[in-house]
């Protein structure tokens, strides 16, 4: 493991405010920080970045450790999760007043191989299904407790989005198993699945229902988006994962067109990531990329990675463009994306691994109904005295009258319905957000 930099010398605040003049009347508090490459194999390099806890009242080693995986495949947690959604600051280099630092250590890695800042030396090295992606995250998670001893016996959980959802689930499942082996060392608690891929046609097939129950589509709309739901659940059925990722694309085309842009990460929210052309026999995966990664390396955030982030980093190798390898990250897991991960997290629960899903009211893409769905399918010994449980209203602060969540547990299994809150929770609904955290991470009850 190439050692990771902690910040004692210029603060890295002031160093990149410098590029944005103005933004501070004052310095701020640092976090301390650390960041560096793991060698995963011989042809491929996984960055990650770490932010120690900070709590006014509390020192690190008293609060747990986060690991943030980002979705896409191909989206950067380094950059989206940390500038847009829980770091310490945002796309603008102004504090977060709702960081997740107030609740814990945040991992930031850049995963799969190819992800923002983690490279290949070759296509041959890119990952093209979960198990590759999960053994590649297990060497860089022994490398890191090794390295981090620190962290060896700080309550450690895994919270996710989107694909990075379904990588969770897997990641979560090989730990636990290598922790028993005692291959890893780390005290590891539960894994968060938000607004997740788990089960993408259990997905695919609630588009029409929810989309239709929010008046963007009439009957005549339903009928089309319901026809091409069927065929991809068609083709899962005869296990052409490929083309039914294709056919998953087409569905969205009709979609945009039945709704006039709905926005599929929120429904109420203008649509900034609509495509307006298409091009050659490629369409279908490019489109899929520019719709659900690309718009997470937009140009002011792919400023800021390429400019005076990597400035202040200095350990960049000079050929690697944050984001530059995104795309070919995504075709390389083509085959892989629609299938479901449903058997891991019964696997999981099986394990008595804490498993939390939540995911936001406003979603299309991984709608609530789509991820109730899957959770019908578990076979869970405990999931009828889950589903028999009230659920419980959450408010974002003591404060507060007004709802914020729905929340419901049994056993080692909960579900957190955010509302007001589309795909990116946490940027959505920060404060109910840092409140779910420390629910789940046992800060909060």
């Amino acid at each position: 493991m190439e050692p990771g930099r902690q910040l004692l010398g210029a603060p890295l605040l002031l160093l990149l405010a410098a590029f944005s003049s103005g933004l501070f009347l004052r310095e701020p508090k640092e976090p301390k920080q650390a960041w560096g490459y793991v060698p995963v194999r011989s042809n491929a390099s996984m960055f990650w970045w770490l932010y120690y806890a900070d709590n006014p009242t509390k020192n690190f080693t008293e609060l747990p450790l986060i690991l943030w995986l980002q979705g896409g495949p191909g989206a950067s947690g380094c950059g989206y999760g940390n500038f847009e959604e829980i770091g310490p600051l945002d796309a603008d280099l102004k504090p977060r007043r709702t960081t997740w630092l107030q609740a814990g250590s945040v991992l930031f890695v850049d995963n799969p191989v190819g992800t923002g800042y983690s490279y290949v030396n070759d296509s041959s090295a890119y990952a093209t299904d979960l198990c590759k992606v999960t053994s590649d995250m297990l060497v860089v998670l022994e490398k890191f407790f090794n390295s981090k001893t620190e962290f060896q016996t700080i309550p450690f959980y895994i919270f996710s989005e989107s694909y990075g959802g379904k990588m969770a689930a897997a990641i979560a499942l090989e730990l636990h198993k290598a922790i028993e082996a005692k291959m890893i060392k780390c005290h590891f608690l539960g894994v968060a699945l938000g607004d997740s891929w788990i089960s993408p046609l259990d997905s695919v097939l609630s588009w029409g229902p929810y989309l239709y129950s929010t008046s963007y589509l009439d009957d005549k709309g339903l009928k089309e988006v319901t026809g091409a739901a069927k065929k991809i659940l068609n083709a899962m059925n005869r296990k052409e994962y490929k083309l039914a990722t294709m056919l998953w694309s087409s569905a969205e085309d009709i979609i945009e067109e039945s709704t006039n842009g709905v926005n599929f990460y929120n429904i109420l929210t203008p649509d900034s990531s609509s495509l307006t052309s298409t091009t050659s026999e490629l369409v279908p995966f490019l489109k899929l990329f520019q719709r659900h990664v690309q718009y997470q390396h937009k140009d002011k955030l792919s400023d800021l990675m390429n400019g005076p982030v990597r400035k202040k980093l200095k350990i960049i190798p000079d050929h690697v463009k944050w984001g530059g390898q995104a795309q070919e990250v995504f075709e390389h897991m083509a085959e892989d994306f629609m299938k479901h991960a449903i058997d891991v997290v019964d696997d999981l629960l099986e394990a008595n691994v804490n498993v939390t899903v939540y995911n936001g009211q406003l979603d299309l893409i991984v709608s609530t109904i789509g991820q109730e769905a899957w959770i019908r399918k578990l076979k869970w010994p405990k999931l009828k005295h889950f589903s028999d449980q009230k659920w419980q209203p959450l408010y974002a602060c003591p404060k507060s009258k007004e709802t914020a969540a729905f929340f419901k547990s049994y056993d080692n299994f909960a579900f957190y319905w955010i509302l007001k809150a589309g795909h990116m929770v946490p940027a959505d609904q920060g404060d109910m957000a840092l409140k779910m955290v420390r629910m789940v991470t046992r800060q909060d009850h």
